[in-house]
């Protein structure tokens, strides 16, 4: 059930850095956040105080599903532009 905050706070992150133009800046902004928010899941689960192990599961947790996400909204732009 801990594993949920990360998640959610990928999708979150992944919708953030979609609205960003500049390749370079969307990177540094996923990255980034990525990380801010992987410590903040950690954090909020109480997961810390049995160890900052938990960092190397949460981390990579958000920033998996925030590169779901930007990819699927890529893929559903791409597919409204092609239908117009």
């Amino acid at each position: 059930m801990n594993e949920i905050f990360p998640i959610l706070y990928g999708c979150g992150v992944g919708l953030l850095c979609s609205f960003v133009s500049a390749p370079c800046w969307r990177w540094s902004c996923w990255l980034g956040l990525s990380a801010l928010f992987g410590v903040a899941a950690t954090v909020l689960t109480g997961e810390w105080k049995f160890g900052w192990e938990f960092l190397l599961i949460d981390i990579p947790l958000v920033a998996g599903s925030s590169f779901a996400v930007v990819v699927l909204r890529n893929k559903i732009k791409q597919r409204n532009r092609v239908s117009e």
